[in-house]
């Protein structure tokens, strides 16, 4: 019995791997008329074959989820294209934040959310933000409305770009994978039911894990790129028209450049200088002070015995 139990779970793991797309085998039973079911014709696992021959059942159940297999492909068509649809904007807005505002108005009329939003300001010396950046979500249904409105809140468009990705075949391969694998989970859950022992039970239940776990990224995936097919993404670009005023290259901006920045590097020497010289100073104070009054003191007591011993030697020298 326990050799009959193994050597039925085998089979719906390959039957699994050879199609992939197969359902579950109560359907099957359920979608076939009575007189095409085969009937067990004995407990030796065998089964009728109508023509007076005899198959066993692991041949009637490979059979089986074969043609359920070529059925799931046949029903795989898809009702509708799958596309991913992005756009990338350059505009020129006299005020860039007034554009922001009516941008943020429009996605959130049209059902979107904006994602990100950015100011900055295109000179350093400035304190005006004339660049901002925007990300927005629109439904995939009002895309091309959205555009529409976008553009009419600049006073010139720099650069369009529109992409769009049939993703279509991928969506269909994991629906296609995602049947194949809940008709997997419903036959491992029919096996569990008629184990018999604890070993058996424990055997389906890992690979009912593993099967439940596929299940779960599989359909993380297909969540993934509903979202992307659902919603458009819009990443925007506002600048007002000074920024994209050249920058004068003459000399006189060149020589006011240079000694721009040597002032800069002036001051910056001096301020490191000093900040150097603040941060040695307790340094110096406590630890090299110290030592070179002790470095004196021993010194000049060696000195004094020497020049002391220096005099003795003189006098003994004058009395011989």
């Amino acid at each position: 019995m326990k050799a009959k139990f193994i050597a039925l779970l085998i089979l719906v793991v390959l039957t699994s791997c050879g199609g992939s797309q197969a359902p579950s085998m109560r359907e099957t039973a359920a979608n076939k008329p009575a007189s095409s079911v085969p009937a067990p014709t004995s407990q030796n696992d065998s089964l009728s074959d109508g023509r007076g021959g005899v198959k066993n059942e692991k041949q009637a159940k490979s059979d089986v989820s074969l043609d359920e297999a070529d059925k799931s492909k046949a029903q795989t068509v898809p009702t509708e294209r799958k596309i991913i649809r992005n756009a990338d904007l350059q505009l020129e807005a006299s005020s860039p934040e007034e554009a922001q505002q009516k941008i943020t108005t429009i996605a959130e009329s049209k059902g979107g959310f904006v994602v990100e939003s950015t100011q900055s300001s295109s000179n350093s010396k400035v304190t005006t933000r004339d660049i901002v950046t925007m990300t927005v979500r629109v439904p995939a249904t009002k895309f091309n409305e959205s555009l529409d409105e976008i553009r009419k809140v600049s006073s010139r468009v720099i650069v369009e770009t529109v992409r769009g990705q049939d993703v279509t075949e991928e969506f269909v391969d994991i629906e296609a994978r995602l049947k194949a694998k809940k008709a997997l989970e419903a036959q491992f859950l029919e096996i569990m039911k008629q184990s018999k022992t604890v070993a058996d039970a424990l055997q389906v239940q890992r690979e009912l894990a593993n099967v439940r776990g596929e299940i779960e990224q599989i359909e993380g995936k297909l969540r993934f790129l509903e979202n992307q097919t659902s919603l458009s993404t819009i990443k925007i670009r506002l600048q007002s028209p000074t920024a994209y005023a050249a920058n004068p290259k003459g000399f006189f901006y060149q020589l006011g450049e240079a000694i721009s920045s040597g002032f800069d590097f002036a001051l910056n020497f001096i301020l490191w200088l000093v900040t150097f010289i603040i941060a040695i100073l307790p340094f110096v104070i406590f630890v090299v002070l110290p030592i070179f009054l002790l470095l004196r003191y021993f010194w000049r007591r060696i000195r004094t015995r020497k020049v002391a011993k220096e005099i003795v030697e003189e006098e003994i020298k004058v009395e011989e």
